[in-house]
């Protein structure tokens, strides 16, 4: 399944940003999603999971309460909600697919999308 990530931007420390990523497939149903981020010279991390029907969440610590996962199976794309933006959010952000999950380890995901880039200003 091929992913497409958009929605990134530049935004001020407490705003708001809504990422989409598009699944090319209708098996995209049949997945968990997950959300990751990469920063200059750190590793990807988790930020946020959705199981294949959208009951279950994951959140990393350090988004909880601020970003929302959530997907439209009939539109094939999940999203990011993001609010309360901080310059720590600053990062290349990633969509992935997972045949089981949800689950927080990028090793565990079995499709990546291209990345869109977030960067927040203070």
């Amino acid at each position: 399944v091929q992913l497409q990530a958009c929605g990134g931007g530049l935004v001020q420390a407490g705003g708001s940003l809504r990422l989409s990523c598009a699944a090319s497939e209708r098996t995209f149903t049949t997945y968990a999603m997950g959300w990751f981020r990469q920063a200059p010279g750190k590793e990807r991390e988790f930020v946020a999971a959705i199981s294949w029907g959208g009951g279950r969440t994951l959140y990393a610590d350090s988004v909880k309460g601020r970003f929302t996962i959530s997907r439209d199976n009939a539109k094939n794309t999940v999203y990011l909600q993001m609010n309360s933006l901080k310059p720590e959010d600053t990062a290349v952000y990633y969509c992935a697919a997972d045949v089981k999950g949800p689950r927080t380890g990028a090793y565990d995901y079995n499709y990546w999308g291209q990345g869109t880039q977030v960067t927040v200003s203070s």
